[in-house]
């Protein structure tokens, strides 16, 4: 009797353990490395290796076409990424940077402007140049040709504020040909500027070369020799407070592919 009851707990003993080694194999899978390793991966573009995401770019007011044919094409190469701009003057974008706006990278339309915020950016690079022109109305009706018609106190000027990129680089070129011009009004940005002459408010005005072109049905272009004009650089960055860094560090590199110079040309602005 004895010898039956000590067979019968062997088959048990031996049923209960092939029950539960699989058990134990199926606990393992559950909560092994590669699930977890999998689970905390970032998903990414398939074709590109790109960290796919919802960026915020800053960008200067004189990028603003430009950009907005440079995000759809980054888009496209990237599906699943999506950018979207803000535009503002450098020293806006600048302000809302150090209150801690949430974007995740800045591009601004003059190097000063960007080594005010080395602490909140990673290393910047230079994408873009541009130059100044003269805008004044279509067809020109005040017949300006040059820099030194400016200072003619009947002519209706209109400059960007001496603390805007393109306010200074106007501040420098007048100030460097001892050209004494009177605005009828500092504006925040080129763009604001430029919508004065636009609007016949303005006899003329200081703005880039790229602006002009974009309002070519309303707007002439008065070109100003490179011996009296300035270049604006256009450093872009990374923001350090972003969410999204591989993903802006990835858009930020992409600015200096010959992809996007050939838009950024295209539209007028210089090689970096």
């Amino acid at each position: 009797m004895s010898l039956l009851i000590t067979r019968r707990r062997a088959a048990a003993a031996i049923l209960t353990t092939a029950l539960l080694v699989p058990l134990a194999a199926c606990g393992n899978d559950d909560s092994g490395t590669d699930k977890d390793s999998a689970s905390s991966s970032k998903p990414s573009n398939s074709a590109t290796g790109t960290p796919k995401a919802d960026l915020t770019v800053l960008a200067a007011a004189s990028l603003t076409d430009v950009f907005k044919e440079a995000g759809a094409a980054y888009e496209k190469e990237n599906p699943g990424t999506k950018v979207t701009f803000s535009f503002a003057g450098s020293q806006e974008l600048a302000a809302q940077v150090k209150q801690g706006a949430p974007a995740d990278a800045l591009v601004t339309a003059d190097t000063k402007t960007m080594d005010g915020l080395t602490g909140e950016t990673g290393t910047p690079t230079v994408i873009a140049k541009n130059r100044l022109v003269i805008a004044v109305g279509e067809g020109n009706p005040e017949k300006v040709e040059n820099l030194k018609d400016l200072s003619d106190t009947k002519l209706k000027v209109v400059l960007a504020a001496p603390e805007v990129p393109v306010g200074r680089y106007s501040k420098q070129i007048l100030d460097a040909q001892k050209i004494e011009v009177k605005p009828v009004s500092q504006e925040p940005n080129v763009r604001a500027v430029l919508s004065k002459v636009e609007l016949g408010e303005a006899d003329a005005g200081l703005v880039y070369k790229t602006d002009a072109e974009t309002a070519t049905d309303e707007v002439d272009a008065i070109d100003i020799p490179d011996a009296e004009n300035a270049v604006a650089s256009y450093p872009a960055a990374t923001l350090k407070a972003s969410e999204h860094s591989e993903a802006a560090a990835a858009f930020v590199a992409w600015l200096s592919t010959p992809a996007a110079q050939k838009i950024l040309q295209g539209a007028g602005f210089q090689q970096p």
